[in-house]
C-alpha cells in the first residue's frame, strides 16, 4: 500500500537549484552578467520592446485604421453543408458543433446561400443571407433566427 512517506517525484523530474557565483568559470565571480553596465546590477529588468534609447519599432511603424473592440464575428456556414442532415433534422449551432462544423470562438453562426440544399430541414441559426432563406424554404425547410 502506498504511504504518504513512500511518494517522491519521478526521477529527472527535480533539478538543483544553479549556484552562481560560488567559484571561477562561466556562472562565478561576474555570475554569468559580463562586466559592468545596467544589465549587470541587481533589481535590473527592461520593459519589453524596449531598444537601448533608439526609438522603438512599435513607434517607428505608421499607423493606420482602427479596430473595433465590440465587433461580432460569426461562423459562416454555406448550406450545401446542410446536405448531410437527414430530412426534417433541427440543425442549431450546439448539433453542427458535435459534427465539428462550428466552432464557439465566434460570438453567432450565419448560413450562407451558396450551393444547393436537397433535404427539408428546420434550420437555427444567428443570421441567414436571403439567398440562404430563399434555398432553405424552396427545400420545404425553415430559417429561424435564434
Amino acid at each position: 500500500m502506498l504511504k504518504l512517506h513512500d511518494l517522491s517525484p519521478a526521477p529527472g523530474s527535480r533539478h538543483a537549484k544553479k549556484r552562481v557565483g560560488r567559484g571561477h568559470a562561466g556562472h562565478g565571480g561576474t555570475s554569468g552578467r559580463g562586466h559592468k553596465g545596467q544589465k549587470s546590477r541587481a533589481g535590473f529588468s527592461m520593459r519589453g520592446g524596449f531598444e537601448g534609447g533608439q526609438m522603438p519599432l512599435l513607434r517607428r511603424v505608421p499607423k493606420r485604421g482602427f479596430t473595433n473592440p465590440l465587433r461580432v464575428e460569426y461562423t459562416i456556414l454555406n448550406v450545401e453543408k446542410l446536405n448531410r442532415f437527414e430530412q426534417g433534422t433541427i440543425v442549431s449551432p450546439e448539433l453542427l458543433k458535435e459534427k465539428g462544423l462550428f466552432r464557439r470562438k465566434t460570438r453567432g453562426l450565419k448560413i450562407l446561400g451558396n450551393g444547393e440544399l436537397t433535404v427539408s430541414l428546420t434550420v437555427r441559426a444567428h443570421k441567414f443571407t436571403p439567398s440562404a432563406v430563399q434555398k432553405i424554404e424552396a427545400a420545404n425547410g425553415k430559417a429561424e433566427v435564434i
